[in-house]
This record gives structure tokens, C-alpha cells and sequence, in this order.
């Protein structure tokens, strides 16, 4: 068995309404354009190392905000392989029994869809580790996604390779799994998530984010009309079955907070929130939480929202008296 770090970067569509999604068999969240991997060793610690880009055949067209966070453009893909023929020489390098080990949920999601929408073969793939959990497990941490750039600062671990390459990325979660009593991690693995619940304080105060589906953290914008801009933030699919959510209107909460509720026609309603805040350099950064909207959820979203429309109309009248 070979415990293997993955790290991969994808591409998306321009639209979320694009024509390419009434051909394909499922929902393509996005499309591969690069896998990096690094190989642990007994020790667990980083071993062999495994890159390729990937040839996109389906959202060919470079989204301007993976291009400007990743570096990768179309003219360099060109030269690549299509995913078929690198999963195949990723497959070789893995042998047969590998375990993936990743830094949260997405990167399973996307590597599954992209093996389903080219008709290729996973059952050589042994087990899926979200190393959040163990982390989240031995530094006294609860179920909330932590940023793996959060869990380098917390071992002092020095940023050496590329960020947001996937060789990169997966070289530096492979040293935060180094870090870790991996082996022990993965004998609480399979009750981690009941483990890390039962931490949590009983009475829940009022923002806590401790109920929620998803936690996401992106940065590097100039401000936030940027990120509202970026597809990866505002464009979200369902948690149950990846299908892109329908989003509605945008609410100010105030302190630099924005909510709006998304629905999927089968499993209902879900609530969005953005929390914003300005980093060391000045760019903003935000983190996305997506959660199961409840009443009470949607009722403090419509309430918020009627104070929203009344602050608006209380403007205009001031605007129209002065």
C-alpha cells in the first residue's frame, strides 16, 4: 500500500449555463489541467514526486481567474497530454493500492468526476485520507476546514515550493503530514469526524460556524467586487449531488460579512455566507461557509435582507430631499 499526497488544479467553465454541461454525464465542476503528487515514505515523510499538466478538452478557454492565480494559460497547455493518457502514466507511477491523501474534500470530487466524464477506471484506488481531519484532530482543532497555508504557519514550516502548483501544494501538505503522527491519525480516521463534533461546545453561539457544510478560504483580490467577480467564489455546487446551486441576492450583514441563499432543485435550500478581511498586503482575502438553510436560518437571511431593502429606501428619500 502507498500512501500518496494529491494535489490538483482545474479549470472551470466561463458560464455556469454553458452548452458543453447538456453533453456531458454529470455536472463537471471542473476540469483537470494539472496533477502533482508526492509519494510517502515509511517515515511518512516526502518521497518520490510525480507533475503534469493536463490538457483540457471540454473547458478549453482559460478562466481568467485560474489563469491569473495558478500561471498556467492555454498556449502551455497545448503542449500537454489529455487527462486519459496522463491519468494513465499517474496510475503507473501510483501502482496498484494506492491510498490518496489531500487537504480537504475537492480534490477527491473533482479527480472522480473527471475519471467519470472520460469513462476510465478508479478501482485501483484504495482509500481517500482528508488530512484536515487528522490535523484538525492533534492540534486540538474541530471540523472546520483549516487552510493548509494555516497549518504550514502552525509547524513553522517554510514556504519553499510554489503556491497554488499543484507539485507544490501537495509537496507542502506532504510536510505537514510528516509533521503529524500520521499512523495514529489514520487508526482514529474512520470516527475522526464524531470525535472532532463532540468538541464542540453545546450551546452554539449565534454566527458559529460549527454546523457547517463546507469551508473554503480564497485571497489575492484588490477588492472585494474582485472576488464577487470570481466564479470560484460565487459559483458553488451541492454538497449532495454536485449540481450547480441556483444563488440568489447578495445581503450585507455589516462588519464585512455578505450572505445570500442558494437552492438545488432536490435537496433544498442552503445558506452562503462570505467573510471578508483585509490581509498583511492589502489585497483582501474571503472565506466562503456553506450551510444547510434551515428556518431559522432562512428567516435571519430574509430579515436581513428587509432591513438591506429599507436602509435603501431610506437613502433615496435622503437623496431626493437634499
Amino acid at each position: 500500500m502507498a500512501y500518496i499526497v494529491l494535489d490538483l488544479e482545474w479549470n472551470q467553465a466561463m458560464s455556469s449555463h454553458a452548452s458543453i454541461y447538456n453533453y456531458l454525464p454529470i455536472h463537471l465542476s471542473g476540469e483537470i489541467i494539472q496533477i502533482g503528487a508526492v509519494k510517502l515514505d515509511e517515515n511518512f515523510c516526502p518521497a518520490e514526486e510525480f507533475q503534469s499538466d493536463v490538457k483540457p478538452v471540454y473547458f478549453r478557454n482559460m478562466h481568467y481567474k485560474v489563469k491569473k492565480l495558478t500561471g498556467i494559460d492555454k498556449e502551455r497547455l497545448s503542449h500537454s497530454q489529455t487527462f486519459p493518457s496522463v491519468f494513465d502514466r499517474f496510475r503507473a507511477w501510483c501502482g496498484e493500492g494506492a491510498v490518496f491523501v489531500t487537504w480537504g474534500y475537492d480534490d477527491r470530487r473533482i479527480m472522480e468526476q473527471n475519471i467519470i466524464v472520460h469513462d476510465l477506471d478508479w478501482d485501483w484506488i484504495d482509500d481517500w485520507v482528508n488530512l484536515q481531519l487528522i490535523y484538525n484532530l492533534q492540534t486540538g482543532g474541530d471540523k472546520n476546514q483549516k487552510s493548509l497555508a494555516s497549518a504550514m504557519e502552525h509547524f513553522s514550516i517554510e514556504q519553499t515550493r510554489t503556491a497554488h502548483d499543484a507539485l507544490g501544494d501537495a509537496y507542502n501538505t506532504a510536510l505537514v503530514c510528516s509533521r503529524l503522527d500520521f499512523a495514529a491519525g489514520l487508526e482514529q480516521y474512520q470516527d475522526a469526524a464524531a470525535l472532532l463534533a463532540h468538541r464542540l461546545p453545546a450551546d452554539k453561539p449565534a454566527g458559529d460556524d460549527s454546523d457547517s457544510l463546507e469551508h473554503r478560504a480564497f485571497s489575492g483580490y484588490a477588492a472585494r467586487s474582485e472576488a464577487f467577480a470570481d466564479r470560484q467564489v460565487t459559483e458553488l455546487a451541492c454538497p449532495d449531488c454536485g449540481k450547480a446551486l441556483e444563488l440568489g441576492r447578495w445581503v450585507n450583514q455589516g462588519d464585512r460579512r455578505y450572505m445570500a441563499l442558494a437552492s438545488c432543485e432536490e435537496h433544498g435550500k442552503f445558506l452562503v455566507r462570505l467573510k471578508f478581511r483585509k490581509a498583511e498586503n492589502e489585497q483582501w482575502a474571503v472565506n466562503r461557509i456553506l450551510y444547510r438553510a434551515d428556518e431559522e436560518k432562512e428567516k435571519f437571511y430574509r430579515d436581513k435582507a428587509a432591513q438591506s431593502r429599507r436602509r435603501g429606501r431610506s437613502r433615496g428619500r435622503a437623496k431626493t430631499r437634499g
